[in-house]
């Protein structure tokens, strides 16, 4: 619930979920789920712009997650791993506007999630790194990468892939004569065409 209250642009409704959810989770039940909670939390806290306490919450996140044993995690919890939550923190601080973590986080996310065959965590990934790369000024690189992140969305039925393509176009309006963008812009309008 926290998670879908931020991405629907809610973070302290998302931040109050979050730690509701930390103060539920049983003792032992999922320090999978635990360290979710805690990179949920990051990412209502960057929403709301409060960068010293999200890189604190992404800190406790990466500390929790070490304990993992995924052997003893829950059926439900599966889906929280190492691509996932660097590409949660990559967010997190993409949202913050510090390009060298979200570089660095999301550029471990895009290849875990590479070696697993996980398309739309790698588009998410990537698309944070397209990210990074319109914050450098390199359209070009942006608009390639923002391309990648299309060609994975198209794979998987997913509605966050979706409206990630969406973002990236947004963000790439200013430059509609960068052939790379236009590029772009006609596999996202493709993809986004077939997903109305």
């Amino acid at each position: 619930m926290s998670d879908q209250a931020n991405l629907l642009g809610h973070p302290r409704e998302a931040l109050m979920l979050a730690r509701a959810g930390r103060r539920g989770l049983a003792e032992g039940e999922s320090t999978a789920c635990l360290a979710d909670l805690h990179i949920l939390e990051a990412r209502a806290l960057a929403a709301v712009g409060d960068a010293p306490a999200a890189a604190a919450s992404v800190a406790r996140a990466e500390q929790v997650f070490a304990r993992v044993n995924h052997d003893e995690e829950p059926a439900w919890a599966k889906f929280i791993d190492a691509p996932y939550l660097l590409g949660e923190a990559a967010h997190c601080f993409r949202d913050l506007k510090e390009p060298a973590e979200t570089e660095r986080f999301a550029t471990e996310s895009a290849a875990g999630a590479r070696r697993q065959g996980r398309a739309r965590r790698g588009a998410l990934s990537e698309a944070a790194l397209a990210v990074v790369d319109l914050d450098r000024s390199d359209v070009d690189a942006a608009a390639s990468r923002a391309t990648r992140v299309v060609e994975l969305s198209a794979s998987v039925n997913s509605s966050r892939a979706i409206e990630t393509v969406r973002d990236l176009q947004r963000r790439m309006k200013p430059y509609p004569k960068v052939p790379e963008v236009q590029r772009f812009n006609a596999r996202a309008g493709e993809l986004l065409g077939l997903a109305a």
